[in-house]
């Protein structure tokens, strides 16, 4: 059910898209408009570049209402043989809470992060590593994928990944300056006791309550979708955008006026850093609040854990 729209905010029903052959997934529409980029409420890191808030004009698009599933993703492998960087590489990364394995298969932990552990084995099939599989998961974002996998996804489906300012728009949903895609206020309904979003509660990274419900991934289409009917843009999974990765891009932009189908910097190397967008089931507020919808953070192309996925929009 969708949450009853703003004054003057017209809920889009998602529809299927028509001639889909490869890719089955929910499109929402999201209307042509004029919105303010950027984080209003000062809830950003300045090392994240989320200001200053500038307006941004995009074109009318199509974009799936939820993240690439598992058995999304399982049926373009089948279709393509692909093989993921992290399949390829042999190893990825998995949050030490959610292992499932040997001591063996753990490779090493980063110093400044040690909560993140290099598993031998884990991949889009092993999120946990290789003593998991998604057999259960079907309806859970597909992740330990790279940005460059997603780009190949995209390629097989005639599809896009959405540029960042198409995401944030999308994710908005109509609520020009929000924190969040149902408005500012992080609880329940009108106030009411509970969660709207899939992130941490307790003492990261060593305790979840999981009040949530959710320790890792839930299925796409938990809580409730937006008012253009987008599921779990923020929380969940993070997810890739096409954008190249720059600090200084919204400053960059703001001294152009409004920026018609922003783009982002252009990638000199294909080893060029990658716009993120919305957050994990690992952000809190001690460590990443990152569950926003001005939120921005960036990971290299090849690389690939347990909490990034990607949507897609509609190519033009």
């Amino acid at each position: 059910m969708l949450e009853a729209a703003a004054p003057g905010i017209v809920p889009v029903l998602p529809v299927v898209s028509a001639g889909a052959q490869h890719h089955a997934i929910e499109q929402a529409h999201v209307p042509a408009q004029v919105f303010a980029m950027g984080d209003g409420r000062g809830d950003g890191r300045w090392s994240d570049g989320e200001l200053p808030v500038h307006p941004v004009s995009l074109e009318a698009f199509d974009i799936d209402a939820t993240s690439v599933t598992n058995d999304d993703f399982a049926r373009f492998v089948a279709a393509t043989g692909y093989r993921t960087e992290a399949e390829v590489f042999g190893y990825s990364a998995v949050f030490h809470l959610a292992f499932t394995g040997t001591r063996e298969d753990v490779l090493g932990r980063p110093p400044q992060t040690p909560w993140w552990l290099g598993v031998r084995g884990a991949d889009w099939r092993h999120p946990g590593g290789p003593g998991s599989d998604v057999t259960r998961l079907g309806d859970h974002p597909v992740v330990h994928v790279s940005w460059n996998d997603a780009a190949a996804y995209c390629r097989w489906a005639r599809r896009l990944l959405p540029t960042e300012a198409q995401w944030e728009a999308a994710s908005r949903g109509g609520l020009d300056g929000a924190r969040y895609p149902w408005g500012d206020e992080l609880g329940g309904r009108d106030g009411e006791p509970g969660w709207r979003v899939n992130i941490w509660q307790g003492v990261f990274p060593t305790e979840n309550t999981v009040e949530d419900g959710f320790l890792t991934s839930a299925p796409v289409r938990t809580f409730e979708p937006n008012s253009y009917g987008l599921w779990q843009t923020v929380g969940n999974v993070w997810e890739w955008c096409a954008d190249v990765w720059a600090e200084d891009t919204y400053a960059i932009d703001q001294q152009r006026g409004t920026v018609h189908e922003p783009a982002g910097p252009t990638a000199r190397s294909e080893d060029a850093v990658r716009v993120m967008r919305g957050g994990s089931y690992l952000c809190h507020d001690s460590y990443c609040n990152r569950y926003r919808n001005a939120a921005r953070s960036s990971n290299t192309p090849d690389s690939s854990m347990g909490n990034v996925g990607f949507r897609t929009v509609a190519s033009r």
